[in-house]
């Protein structure tokens, strides 16, 4: 995390006594009033939104010297997001803090800085959050490992976590309601390792470890409430019951059956554990809704996804989840092979905006990218262009899925990627809605008279070429 720089302390502290003036009386027993206030360096929007459970709560909007500032006359404790598009980052807050944040959208993680009444809590949790970001980015050689050493490894990052954990908890005396997170944020990545690594290992040493785990490798679970609704949305939570689920879902047997009806089978499959599983009828949603989504963008058999489709109805409450995931459904369906890929708008390099028919006028490799990830950026443009040079009767079309037109144009000439088309996505909810895009990895083929070669492929595929010749 980055030092905070002291001149800009002692700025916010004035903003703090001329903000915040009436935090000095004494709140009353039944007073929820709470302050959000702060600064964002290089701004990506001119308003931060505050939001909680994905709903946004609040638009505050940034004056002039990039600060913004919030009273809320009554804010319920609890876990809340602030965004800075297309960024977030968690804000906690007990009754009556007043909390200021500093926030580099350059650097947005690494510069997310606390002052006030609160921020000792977040400040841990940021501290907490780039340190699984770090350990995360050391992980790679670390699933090869053998069982022993894997754990080893992993256990000693966990003691060094706990051993952080628990001097803060002493130190700052947090509450149970705050534990839940602080614990958390420690507990779940640690667990999400422990799922993933005989899935990882298998996947890349082509040997089956599950026999040599020790007998108490999942013990853990035991102590984990998948029904407390306070981490519906929290997202080391939300990663691990994803890949949990994986784990457990997964069926063993699978020289039966076609590749197609075992990610049928595993994804029912993960449907009934987690409605057995969770009690809680919001987490239980969240949890199905994530399975179904990333499902039907997996697998493009209709016959299956509709028979997936009836047993998610039956277990899912959340009728406005249903829609979206049965817009997904039908949009998947408009993207059979030999079908007209639907029409959606796209804004072109000089900034007039064009349709997708208007550009695909020979067979078309369209692919997607954003500049929050920068290395899928460089990667898959490089493999654009060695492809370019193989299949030049092929017409190669990147479409930019950022919110800002401005600052594509801006980052396009930083790059060499001449002979590539580049474009920019006019309206995310249409992409969306009419190609099923909700990752940027997707890739479609489509032929010269803009019927569907492959709607569902990806530029890093063994097999892609394949679909090009």
């Amino acid at each position: 995390m980055k030092a905070y720089p002291f001149y800009k302390i002692i700025a916010l502290t004035v903003l703090v006594i001329s903000g915040f003036t009436s935090c000095k009386k004494e709140f009353s027993g039944e007073d929820y009033a709470a302050y959000f206030g702060g600064e964002v360096s290089n701004p990506t929007s001119n308003y931060v939104l505050f939001c909680k459970n994905n709903v946004v709560l609040d638009s505050i909007p940034l004056n002039t010297d990039n600060t913004f500032f919030k009273k809320f006359d009554s804010l319920a404790p609890g876990m809340y997001t602030f965004k800075i598009e297309p960024e977030y980052q968690y804000v906690y807050f007990d009754k009556n803090d007043s909390i200021k944040v500093h926030v580099d959208s350059k650097d947005f993680d690494g510069s997310v800085n606390f002052c006030g009444r609160g921020d000792q809590k977040n400040n841990f949790l940021m501290e907490m959050y780039l340190r699984n970001e770090k350990d995360k980015n050391n992980m790679f050689d670390v699933f090869d490992y053998n069982c022993n050493r894997f754990n080893q490894y992993i256990n000693k990052t966990n003691s060094d976590n706990l051993k952080y954990y628990n001097t803060k908890k002493e130190e700052i005396k947090w509450n149970d309601a705050f534990d839940v997170y602080a614990k958390g944020i420690v507990n779940f990545p640690h667990y999400t390792k422990k799922e993933i690594y005989p899935m990882i290992h298998e996947m890349r040493t082509g040997e089956d470890i599950t026999s040599q785990l020790p007998k108490d490798y999942y013990a853990f679970r035991k102590n984990i409430d998948f029904s407390n609704e306070a981490l519906t949305e929290f997202s080391p939570f939300v990663m691990y019951i994803d890949h949990m689920l994986n784990n457990v879902g997964s069926i063993h047997y699978h020289n039966h059956f076609s590749e197609l009806d075992l990610a049928l089978k595993t994804n029912i499959n993960k449907l009934n554990i987690a409605d057995t599983l969770i009690k809680n009828e919001r987490v239980r949603n969240m949890v199905l809704n994530n399975i179904a989504l990333k499902y039907l963008l997996e697998d493009q058999n209709m016959v299956n996804n509709q028979e997936f489709l009836k047993t998610y109805h039956k277990f899912s409450t959340d009728n406005s989840k249903k829609n979206e995931v049965l817009k997904i459904g039908n949009a998947i369906q408009l993207l059979n092979v030999g079908k007209k890929l639907p029409t959606v708008n796209l804004v072109s390099r000089d900034g007039k905006t064009t349709t997708s028919d208007a550009v695909i006028t020979k067979n078309s490799v369209v692919f997607f990218w954003t500049e929050k990830l920068t290395s899928h950026l460089l990667a898959a443009h490089k493999k654009v262009l060695a492809l370019k040079a193989k299949y030049p009767n092929y017409n190669f079309i990147a479409i930019n899925l950022d919110s800002d037109t401005n600052k594509w144009k801006e980052l396009l000439p930083k790059y060499k990627f001449d002979g590539i088309t580049e474009l920019h996505c006019a309206n995310f909810d249409d992409i969306k809605n009419k190609w099923a895009i909700t990752k940027v990895h997707r890739t479609l083929i489509i032929n010269a008279d803009k019927t569907i070669k492959n709607g569902f492929t990806n530029l890093f595929d063994v097999h892609f070429e394949e679909d090009l010749k």
